[in-house]
C-alpha cells in the first residue's frame, strides 16, 4: 500500500509529513503534546472513516482518531491520524428524550439543540470538548451527582469495526461491545455517531463567585460544609487562581439542578463571605453550561493532573491551601458522590467511584523547564494526600495508563474484548487498554 492509495481511498484530506499545514492538523488540543503521526486524515463521513480503517488493517499501520485532540497522550508515533470533526449533525427527538450526534459535535453544539426542549445531555465543564470522545472516557458531568456517568445514558453507537465494517452497536445487538465503548475508550471501534439519553432541565441555576486569595481559607470551609449536605442536583467546585502577575484568587463553581429560589437557598453560607469580586450566579440557559468555569476554549500548552481523594479532613485542606500555589496556576476540587458513587445496573466499566472529590490541578508547560517544575509540584500534592490511586479514564494525563482508571475485573474484561475484536491491533485509543 501506499501513500497515493491512501489519498485514492477518502473525500477527505489526506496531509503527510512535509506537507502543507500538516505540523498544524497534527498538534493537539494541547500544544504541549506531541504528535508524531504518519498521516493525518480529515473524514467527510462515516464511509472515510471506513475506509482509512481498511487501508490501515491492509497496510499493517494504527489508526487513531480525535476529533480535536483534547485527550491526547502522545502515543501516536507512526499512526494514522484520524480527525473526525466534519462528522457533524444534531437530532434531538423530544418526545422520547433522545439526542443523536455526530463524531465531531461538541457539547456547546448539542446543547444548543437540547435546551430550547427544556433538556440537557450529561455535559461537562467546557463547551469545545466532542460529546463523543468526552462520552467514550465515561464523562464527568455538572450533573453526574443526579444522573451518574454521561457513558451510561448512550442509548447507542455508529461504529466502524476494526475491519471496515460498519454498524449499530446496542445492548441488545452487542452487549459486550457496548459495554466496554460506555467508559473504556475508543480502543474497541471507531465511533462515528452516538445515541444518548437527555434529562429533564425546565431550570438551571448556577455561576461562579470570585474571591481576593485572602478569602482562600474562609471559601474552602463553606465549600466543606456545603458538599458535605449538597442534594444531588447541586454541583459545586472549588478553585484555587494563580495566574502570571495577578494576585491570587478564590472561586467557586456551582449548577443546580433545579429553580433559583431553590439554589439560592441552598447557598446563602456564601453570602456571608465578604469582598466578594463577581458574583455571576443566575439563572442558566442549557446552552450556556459551558460558560460557568471560563475555561480557555483555544489550544495552549499546559500540563494537568487528576486525582481522586478519599477524604477532605483538616490535615487534607492544610495541604491544599498552606502552600504557595505556583508553579501551578489553577487548582479545582469537584464534588462527587451520588448517583456516581452508585452500583448502577447495565453501567459501563467508568464506576462507581466511592472517593467523594476529585482534584484537578494545571500548570503551564510553557518550556520543559516549567513544565518539569510542575509535574514536581503535581507529584508532591499527590503524594502528600489521601488519594485512592484510581484515575478516572476521560481524565488521564501524559504518562499515565488505562489500567488505573479501572477494576482488576473490569480491565481483564476490557481486554479480551479488545483482544477479540482487534486482534491486528488496528485502533489505538488515546489510552490504549492493552499496554
Amino acid at each position: 500500500m501506499t501513500n497515493t492509495d491512501l489519498r485514492g481511498a477518502v473525500r477527505g484530506e489526506v496531509l503527510l509529513p512535509g506537507d502543507d499545514g500538516f505540523e498544524q492538523e497534527a498538534r493537539p488540543w494541547n500544544l504541549s503534546v506531541a504528535q508524531r503521526v504518519a498521516a493525518v486524515v480529515t473524514a467527510e463521513d462515516a464511509d472515510d472513516v471506513a475506509a482509512v480503517v481498511r487501508y490501515a488493517d491492509k497496510a499493517g499501520l494504527t489508526v487513531s482518531a480525535q476529533p480535536r485532540g483534547h485527550g491526547a497522550s502522545g502515543d501516536t508515533d507512526g499512526v494514522i491520524l484520524l480527525r473526525t470533526g466534519r462528522l457533524g449533525g444534531v437530532e434531538v427527538r423530544p418526545d422520547e428524550r433522545i439526542a443523536r450526534v455526530g463524531a465531531g459535535v461538541a457539547w456547546g453544539e448539542a446543547l444548543a439543540a437540547t435546551g430550547p426542549h427544556g433538556l440537557t445531555g450529561l455535559a461537562g465543564s467546557s463547551p469545545v470538548v466532542s460529546v463523543t470522545g468526552y462520552t467514550l472516557g465515561g464523562g464527568l458531568s455538572w450533573f453526574g451527582r443526579r444522573h451518574g456517568f454521561a457513558a451510561d445514558s448512550v442509548r447507542s453507537f455508529d461504529v466502524v469495526h476494526a475491519d471496515g465494517e460498519r454498524a449499530t452497536v446496542t445492548a441488545a445487538s452487542d452487549p459486550d461491545l457496548f459495554w466496554a465503548l460506555r467508559g473504556g475508550g475508543g480502543d474497541f471501534a471507531l465511533v462515528t455517531a452516538i445515541e444518548f439519553e437527555l434529562y429533564p432541565a425546565p431550570a438551571l441555576y448556577g455561576g461562579r463567585l470570585l474571591w481576593p486569595g485572602h478569602r482562600t481559607a474562609e471559601v474552602f470551609e463553606a465549600f466543606r460544609e456545603l458538599t458535605a449536605g449538597a442534594p444531588d442536583e447541586l454541583s459545586i467546585w472549588f478553585n484555587r487562581a494563580q495566574f502570571p502577575q495577578a494576585p491570587p484568587m478564590v472561586a467557586l463553581d456551582v449548577a443546580f439542578l433545579g429553580e433559583e429560589d431553590e439554589g439560592r437557598a441552598l447557598l446563602t453560607r456564601l453570602d456571608k463571605i465578604d469582598d466578594v469580586i463577581a458574583d455571576k450566579r443566575g439563572v442558566v440557559a442549557v446552552a450556556d453550561l459551558g460558560t460557568i468555569t471560563a475555561e480557555p476554549t483555544d489550544p495552549a500548552p499546559g500540563r494537568s493532573r487528576v486525582e481522586l481523594l478519599t477524604r477532605l479532613d483538616d490535615a487534607a485542606a492544610r495541604v491544599l491551601l498552606d502552600a504557595p500555589l505556583e508553579p501551578l496556576v489553577g487548582l479545582q476540587l469537584r464534588h462527587l458522590g451520588g448517583a456516581l458513587a452508585a452500583t448502577r445496573p447495565g453501567a459501563g466499566p467508568s464506576g462507581p467511584l466511592s472517593e467523594p472529590y476529585l482534584l484537578s490541578t494545571l500548570g503551564l508547560a510553557l518550556n520543559p523547564g516549567l513544565s518539569e517544575a510542575v509535574g514536581a509540584r503535581q507529584a508532591a500534592l499527590a503524594e502528600a494526600l489521601p488519594v485512592s490511586g484510581r484515575k478516572p479514564y476521560t481524565m488521564l494525563g501524559r504518562g499515565e495508563r488505562a489500567a488505573a482508571a479501572f477494576s482488576e475485573r473490569d480491565l481483564a474484561r476490557l481486554r479480551e474484548i479488545k483482544r477479540a475484536r482487534d486482534p491486528r491491533g488496528v485502533l489505538r485509543a488515546n489510552f490504549p487498554v492493552v499496554a
